[in-house]
């Protein structure tokens, strides 16, 4: 079944994303009663309602794999030309994370908790969208072999 949709950012998303375009760095908002730090940022709190408009912070935008999973068909249900490795990433630094792709690393290699760090469209082709997060791929060394469909 063919899928159309339209979401907008919002403020919030909209300053993460432009934030995201120009500097290459998350942003995220905190809630300094509830202790939570809410990425994708929000402009309230969704435990207090406290107004987080003024809250906002830097986050490198590195973190670890929560959950993973091999993905062989695009949104509208056909098939993909090779299996993608999608993950859960919570961000270090804050109480969230986003759906995004794993790079450079096989299926097997992928641990839960492994350590990622982010992958970018280069900043002159960033055009403050979800489509600037290329993905990430593993921290450090940590890859031993690409995925490649077999």
């Amino acid at each position: 079944m063919p899928v159309q949709f339209l979401y907008t950012a919002g403020a919030a998303g909209e300053r993460f994303f432009q934030t995201l375009k120009r500097k290459g760095i998350f942003t995220a908002t905190h809630c300094e009663e509830c202790r939570l730090t809410y990425l994708p940022p929000r402009l309230y709190c969704e435990r207090c309602f406290a107004d987080l408009s003024d809250t906002w912070r830097d986050v490198t935008p590195v973190g670890r794999v929560y959950t993973f999973t091999i993905v062989h068909v695009d949104r509208e249900g056909g098939p993909l030309s090779s299996p993608e490795l999608v993950a859960f990433v919570r961000i270090d630094g804050t109480d969230g994370g986003l759906v995004t792709r794993l790079l450079e690393i096989a299926p097997e290699d992928v641990r839960i908790d492994m350590s990622v760090e982010i992958t970018l469209a280069p900043p002159r082709k960033r055009r403050g969208t979800l489509e600037d997060i290329l993905g990430f791929r593993p921290a450090r060394s940590v890859a031993k072999r690409p995925f490649t469909r077999r």
